[in-house]
């Protein structure tokens, strides 16, 4: 399960934290009663996804895995079984 999970590369590191602070930001905003302190903070947010976006799409994003692929005989290997296991359900 931990080799499918997301999110551990510092593109998605990098698009939180800035997030966050932006979280931060306007909640502090909303205490001290601050309506262009509010909009700064949720600009900041946008901008952390943004970020984080362009990082990914540089190549700092989540490689694919090179587990994922099957080679060509475990990809026909696997189509025959399927194949043979419908036929004997069908008799």
């Amino acid at each position: 399960m931990s080799a499918a999970a997301h999110g551990h590369n510092p593109a998605a590191w990098t698009g939180v934290v800035i997030s966050f602070a932006g979280f931060g930001i306007a909640g502090v905003a909303m205490i001290l009663p601050s309506p262009l302190l509010v909009w700064a903070g949720l600009a900041v947010v946008l901008v952390g996804g943004i970020v984080g976006k362009a990082m990914s799409m540089a190549g700092m994003g989540k490689q694919p895995s090179a587990n994922v692929y099957k080679s060509v005989e475990e990809q026909t290997a696997a189509r025959k079984a399927a194949v043979e296991s419908r036929a004997t359900v069908a008799a």
